[in-house]
């Protein structure tokens, strides 16, 4: 599966008591659709997904593979404390059309550690990805309480047929420069004839087709029967790719990370100003180095806010932004008419 572009780590919805809110999830996910970001990601490690229960994250990743437009890549976040728990997400993020998995160690990883030794924490990927039916993407994490994989476990785990992708927190030129240097396996994937992703909703259309059309024979007497016209054939090629790397968190090294290699971007901020976090993306496919810098440098103030507030800061930009974000659930807790203030102010230049 290919996965680049700008990806959005969708924000959980709830009730003011703390009840999943799946319609207002429903209209987040339908205005990304109509946006120009490549790729959804529900259940992101390291925001409220852990709040979740197993119900509910079931019913998010139901809702979100029959909301998102076909051509959206749908990236399901697995984190769970065992391979059991992560696999029996998966298996519903695979009946929900999701395209790719991503897997983050448990929260109790330093557990698995003795004495340096990682083992435990590469069976756990590996078992993952053994008996995932979903391309697998790992997580790194480097903020309190995450887990940052060491390149040469990285190394180890690309070595595996599918674990295509990694995303990576806080990423910088010299950790990609690491990663890359001990990633070599390229891998052939399948994307549309202007080398965009083909995802399995895309594919699953063009299986089932449409039955809204009456064949000219039956307007001529007799009884009219809907039958399904052919669908346009879904023209594909194959395309080699890298060890894919994402970078996730921030946006203040997009511009050099994307000059180094990476394929794209997963930034917090793009929960709340998706359209902003793409356009220094699109400069820079576009060949404008210092135009996707001057979009980058717009999006400084309110990347460093949101990150030093966290979550609900986020929240409260996507209700600024026409998105519902709402209040974070519980022991979280929402922002304090200062520091909504203060995200006003930031995400005054950053409207959809």
């Amino acid at each position: 599966m290919l996965i680049d572009g700008i990806h959005v780590p969708l924000a959980v919805p709830f009730y003011r008591d703390g009840g999943l809110y799946l319609r207002k999830l429903e209209h987040n996910v339908r205005r990304y659709s109509l946006g120009p970001v490549h790729g959804l990601v529900a259940l992101a490690p390291g925001g409220e997904a852990s709040a979740t229960s197993d119900a509910e994250a079931a019913e998010m990743l139901q809702a979100v593979g029959e909301t998102a437009a076909r051509e959206k890549v749908l990236v399901a976040g697995i984190e769970r404390d065992s391979v059991y728990g992560a696999l029996a997400l998966a298996e519903v993020a695979e009946k929900a059309a999701f395209d790719a998995l991503l897997v983050a160690a448990p929260r109790n990883w330093q557990n698995l550690i003795r004495s340096g030794d990682h083992s435990s924490l590469t069976l756990f990927f590996r078992s993952v990805a053994d008996a995932a039916s979903l391309p697998v993407l790992l997580w790194s994490d480097n903020a309190d309480g995450g887990f940052e994989l060491p390149p040469n476990m990285i190394g180890d785990l690309a070595s595996h047929s599918n674990i295509t992708g990694i995303y990576t927190t806080n990423l910088t030129v010299g950790r990609h420069a690491e990663i890359a240097a001990v990633v070599s396996q390229r891998r052939e994937v399948e994307v549309t004839t202007l080398f965009a992703p083909v995802t399995r909703r895309m594919k699953r259309q063009q299986a089932n087709g449409a039955a809204t059309f009456v064949s000219a024979d039956a307007l001529g007497g007799g009884i009219a029967v809907a039958t399904a016209p052919p669908l346009p054939s879904l023209k594909t090629r194959t395309k080699m790719v890298n060890f894919q790397i994402m970078a996730a968190g921030r946006t203040n090294s997009m511009v050099s990370l994307l000059e180094a290699g990476v394929a794209g971007a997963m930034p917090c901020l793009a929960t709340c100003a998706p359209q902003a976090c793409y356009e220094p993306f699109a400069a820079f496919k576009d060949g404008d180095p210092v135009l996707a810098v001057e979009k980058a440098a717009r999006l400084e103030a309110a990347d460093t806010l949101t990150s030093e507030l966290g979550i609900a800061a986020v929240k409260y930009g996507c209700d600024l932004n026409g998105y519902f974000g709402g209040l974070p659930r519980l022991p979280r807790l929402p922002l304090n008419a200062n520091e909504r203030s203060r995200v006003e102010s930031a995400l005054r230049e950053l409207k959809n």
